[in-house]
């Protein structure tokens, strides 16, 4: 990620947490008070977010110091040290939850996504994200997706060109809506298209689809897909894929699969700040 992307949002994160100030900190520790402690992880993972622990502490105040025993894309089991601190005890405690909210997320993110490639590892089959990211914090969640062995969809709609459900119906069909894709769009683009069924896909076959995202299909369904296809077109698995065998949708013969649960249905990992 972008060291400059990566201040910003602590920044952000910073401001809307501490506000015109951290009272219970104030009031109960000694202004010289200095503190030494521990990130601790408290169940196994995949870690990710170690820049953004430092830039906490860094915006927070210059004078916290970090040691880091572990790394990004490294592979934590419960009671691992992730990092030690040391300095004032207050700009410690402001900064601890900040800290933490990008330290657990990005790490659940990766650990979720780890599992997923894991599940298809020797398959040929990448494993993706989507757009269904937290607002304003798409490029952390996709770094998370890519530190845990996935790969990254589009990034935004600028990315690349995916024709849906309801752009099909507003172009007059997916041969429309593609012809039109193909005449204006640049000619270093791919055009996917999102299909339901198989007669939707030898449409977008047809049309001359670089890529073809098969939406909530049965395992039957993607592997008649694979071979109607026969190597036209990229394939895509999508939708509720979090739900789904991966192995076994991996095994149908399909590309890619994305998906969406990565980023908007994960849960942190657990790791605590803990004084010695």
């Amino acid at each position: 990620m972008e060291d400059r992307l990566i201040r910003e949002l602590v920044a952000m994160a910073l401001k809307e947490d501490l506000g015109s100030g951290d009272l219970t900190t104030a009031l109960c520790i000694p202004l010289d008070t200095v503190v030494t402690g521990e990130f601790l992880a408290k169940e196994a993972g995949v870690l990710c977010g170690c820049a953004f622990l430092q830039e906490s502490f860094a915006q927070m105040d210059p004078a916290v110091e970090l040691e880091f025993l572990k790394a990004d894309g490294d592979e934590i089991k419960a009671g691992d040290v992730i990092a030690r601190v040391a300095g004032p005890g207050r700009s410690i405690l402001t900064g601890e939850r900040t800290a933490l909210n990008f330290l657990q997320h990005l790490s659940g993110i990766a650990t979720a996504t780890r599992s997923c490639v894991k599940a298809v590892a020797g398959t040929g089959v990448r494993i993706a994200d989507t757009r269904k990211t937290t607002p304003g914090l798409r490029a952390a969640e996709k770094y998370a997706v890519r530190t845990g062995g996935g790969v990254n969809h589009r990034f935004g709609l600028d990315g690349g060109i995916l024709i849906k459900d309801n752009h099909i119906k507003g172009a007059g069909g997916i041969a429309a809506a593609v012809a039109r894709a193909r005449k204006e769009a640049p000619h270093v683009f791919k055009i996917e298209v999102e299909v339901e069924t198989l007669s939707e896909l030898k449409e977008a076959l047809k049309a001359g689809a670089d890529i073809i995202m098969l939406d909530n299909m049965t395992l039957e369904q993607m592997a008649e897909a694979v071979r109607l296809v026969q190597g036209a077109a990229l394939l895509e698995a999508s939708g509720n894929m979090g739900e789904r065998d991966l192995r076994a949708v991996a095994e149908t013969g399909v590309d890619l699969i994305s998906i969406g649960a990565l980023t908007n249905h994960v849960r942190g990992l657990d790791i605590s700040l803990k004084f010695r």
